[in-house]
């Protein structure tokens, strides 16, 4: 690989391997944090459920600004606000504060809307072809990620001195300060110029009725409401309920992380080979084995099962969702589309990790599993619709 060609897409990766450890410290013990100082149980997930929404509600902003700034200062800007983020959080563990704590998660949440515009900055650095390629190699951020993120987590939750989980978060700000540091040194601007670089913006609306590009929308908010869902229960199940260890539920994490990742090694080549919409469906197969693996009382190997399957789907849908969503808007467009399909993508997934915590204190596990079902079937018409579309 030339490093002058894909500069972007090497020092991205790089930043990523560090910035993308907060999400899984906050899956990892945001519920567990919750459940010891939040009011009620009922309200054990909400830290993450506000993350979440932290990305959603950024990430429109995120975007605008740096079609104004430029990727890196919007890059540099994301990051220093996680570092203060995660330095908050641990003020507010300190404290005892379940507020203060929600406040440094949707903060985080913030970040992590700056962090998935890396996807469209490699995008918009390197030609249309090598597109899935690219992304499937920035997505394997992810794997040290999952390894370093929960490691980090567990490693420092109990520092002599200070009240459990503060040093976790400590940990966390010590790793985006590492991804802030490559980003100022290494990262520079770049656009790849591409065949319809002068080609007009065409009105919202001629944009968004592409069957293609609502079959990339569709993939991608699905596949992340579904995964949010099941992977915010799983800690407050595993450990608050079922009494799992912390270790053992660090392991079913760090597992569907590494599936979410890992596929990337190959998921590009197979939508070169196969096309995008295969893999796609082959991802909403995965999630439907995973939703049946997880149904009713699970132990272990059923948790682990379940988080594993639920990764490896994702990672199709949403690498497929993605690719798709490049090929259907112009150089012209791309800001104001990326905005609007991330402001989808992340809504539904808060929606998703906001209901995890009341289906667990209402119906429990089980009631998860329910509420997966009918929300992943909805794919189901959006392929047939985008299957006629292409047929005509």
């Amino acid at each position: 690989m030339n490093f002058s060609n894909y500069r972007t897409l090497i020092v991205l990766t790089f930043a990523q391997c560090f910035g993308q450890t907060a999400a899984p410290i906050l899956v990892l013990l945001g519920g567990i944090v919750g459940a010891q100082i939040a009011p009620s149980l009922d309200w054990a997930t909400l830290p993450i459920a506000i993350q979440i929404t932290g990305i959603a509600s950024a990430t429109i902003p995120a975007s605008y600004l740096m079609s104004k700034v430029g990727r890196k200062a919007g890059f540099l800007i994301g990051t220093a606000l996680a570092i203060f983020a995660s330095l908050f959080a641990a003020w507010g563990i300190y404290q005892q504060s379940f507020l203060l704590f929600c406040i440094a998660a949707f903060l985080i949440g913030n970040y992590i809307a700056f962090l998935q515009q890396f996807r469209f900055a490699v995008a918009d650095s390197v030609p249309s072809e090598q597109i899935p390629k690219c992304l499937s190699f920035l997505m394997l951020a992810g794997i040290i990620a999952a390894l370093l993120g929960p490691e980090v987590g567990r490693r420092f939750s109990v520092v002599e001195g200070l009240p459990d989980y503060v040093g976790s978060f400590l940990g966390m700000a010590a790793m985006l300060s590492i991804s802030f540091l490559i980003l100022l040194v290494f990262y520079q601007n770049s656009t790849f110029e591409k065949k319809d670089q002068i080609a007009a913006s065409r009105p919202l609306g001629e944009i968004f009725k592409q069957p293609t590009l609502i079959l990339a929308i569709a993939s991608a908010a699905i596949g992340y409401s579904i995964m949010s869902l099941i992977m915010t229960s799983t800690p407050l199940s595993m450990h608050e309920m079922d009494h799992h260890s912390l270790d053992a539920t660090t392991r079913v994490i760090q597992s569907h992380i590494l599936a979410m990742y890992i596929p990337s090694f190959f998921s590009g080549f197979l939508i070169s080979w196969f096309g995008v919409r295969k893999i796609i469906q082959a991802g909403f197969a995965l999630m439907v084995i995973c939703i049946f693996i997880g149904w009713g009382q699970p132990e272990f190997i059923d948790y682990w099962g379940t988080l594993v399957f639920l990764g490896v789907g994702w990672n199709f849908l949403f690498l497929g969702g993605t690719t798709l969503l490049t090929q259907s808007y112009r150089s012209s467009e791309r800001f104001k589309v990326q905005a609007i399909n991330d402001f989808l993508v992340f809504g539904l997934q808060a929606l998703g990790s906001l209901s995890a915590g009341i289906l667990l204190a209402s119906i429990g596990w089980s009631g998860v599993m329910i509420f997966a079902l009918p929300l992943l079937l909805l794919l189901v018409p959006v392929f047939f619709y985008a299957g006629r579309a292409t047929a005509n």
